[in-house]
């Protein structure tokens, strides 16, 4: 099981008409695999710092990939700093992963024949499990999800519960708070950007 991998599959599902910030996606994903790593104790949290675990072997080819790239000496590298190295870029790498694995196929939009084509989930036993995942408001789906700027269709107090029953893991409740923080950082640094750019154009426009 990738969470990882499941969470792309449900924001290409579920995600917003104008799709999900290939940024945010990243950070998220790469909280998704140290939950995934938390869960098999191949890592742990002292604080906010990534303990490497017990010996494990992936049967993902991307989640072995996240555990080869863990720092295994002093002084351990915090959460945030894992989720911005691992997460750069990640969101294209699972992306290619799933297509290359015929996760994913090219489809053409309504109307548009000449072109045009787009990335569409495939009908696998791997999107029925993401899916199933998703349906049953699996917790911890749900809240990565919600951070990336899905948003499950779920009666309010059973979506309370859910969240509720993430939060009670110590772990996993730190590194969803380390996703929001590193999200809200990259909205500032892009917010930032633009006024920038705001600004150096004002300059050309001056007379």
């Amino acid at each position: 099981m990738s969470t990882a991998k499941d969470l792309c599959i449900i924001t290409m599902d579920e995600g917003p008409e104008a799709g999900v910030g290939q940024g945010d996606l990243s950070l998220v994903l790469a909280g998704a695999e140290l939950i995934d790593l938390l869960a098999v104790q191949a890592v742990s949290l002292d604080g906010h710092s990534i303990v490497p675990g017990g010996p494990y072997e992936p049967h993902d080819e991307l989640v072995a990939e996240a555990l080869s790239e863990l720092i295994r000496q002093l002084p351990y590298e915090s959460v945030e700093g894992w989720l911005w190295r691992r997460g750069r870029d990640l969101s294209a790498t699972y992306h290619a992963s799933l297509e290359a694995a015929g996760q994913l196929t090219r489809g053409r939009r309504a109307l548009l024949p000449f072109g045009n084509d787009h990335l569409e989930v495939a009908e696998t036993p791997v999107r029925r499990r993401a899916r199933s995942r998703w349906e049953a408001g699996e917790p911890t789906l749900l809240a990565l999800a919600a951070a990336a700027g899905v948003v499950a269709t779920r009666d309010e107090e059973a979506g309370g519960h859910r969240n509720a029953a993430v939060v009670e893991d110590e772990a996993v409740a730190t590194v969803l708070a380390s996703v929001d923080d590193a999200l809200t950082e990259l909205e500032a640094v892009r917010q930032r950007r633009s006024i920038e750019n705001a600004a150096f154009a004002n300059v050309w426009r001056a007379p």
